[in-house]
C-alpha cells in the first residue's frame, strides 16, 4: 500500500470532525445570557438581605445593653452603663455604624452603612426605639 492511499482514510475521518456551527455557538450564548439575567439578580437580592441581617443583629445588641441599663437603673443614659448618648458601635459583621441617642425613658438606635460596605437595598439608614419601632419597614 502507497503512503498516499494510507492518508486518504484519515483525510476523511478529518473532514467529518468540524466543531461548531455559528448557530450552535449562538444558542449557547444565548442560554447562558438568560441564565445569568436570572441568576444575578437573585444573587444581588441575596447579599443585600445579608448585609441588612447585619445591621439587624447590630441594632438588637445595642438594644440589649440599652434595656439592661434601664432595668438596673431606670434610665437608658446612665454613666453607669455600657452606652451613652452618642456613643457608637460596629454591627457584628463591621458593615454598619450603629449610633445611639437616649435620654432618661426612651432611645433611638441608627445603623449606617459603612461607605464601601456593599448595597443594602435599603439606600438609608435602619433605626430602632425603645418601643421596638423599626424604620423603614421594607428593610426589616
Amino acid at each position: 500500500m502507497t503512503v498516499h492511499a494510507r492518508r486518504h482514510p484519515r483525510r476523511a475521518a478529518l473532514r467529518a470532525q468540524r466543531g461548531f456551527t455559528l448557530i450552535e455557538l449562538m444558542i449557547t450564548v444565548a442560554v447562558i445570557a438568560i441564565l445569568a439575567s436570572i441568576a444575578v439578580p437573585t444573587y444581588r437580592g441575596y447579599v443585600e438581605r445579608a448585609t441588612r441581617t447585619d445591621a439587624h443583629a447590630g441594632l438588637s445588641e445595642v438594644a440589649g445593653i440599652l434595656e439592661r441599663c434601664y432595668t438596673v437603673h431606670n434610665t437608658y443614659n446612665s454613666s453607669n452603663c455600657a452606652l451613652e448618648s452618642g456613643d457608637t458601635r460596629t454591627s457584628p459583621d463591621g458593615n454598619y455604624t450603629v449610633s445611639v441617642t437616649s435620654a432618661a425613658s426612651s432611645y433611638t438606635l441608627t445603623a449606617s452603612l459603612i461607605s464601601g460596605r456593599g448595597p443594602d437595598g435599603c439606600g438609608g439608614s435602619l433605626t430602632l426605639n425603645h418601643q421596638g419601632v423599626r424604620s423603614p419597614a421594607n428593610c426589616w
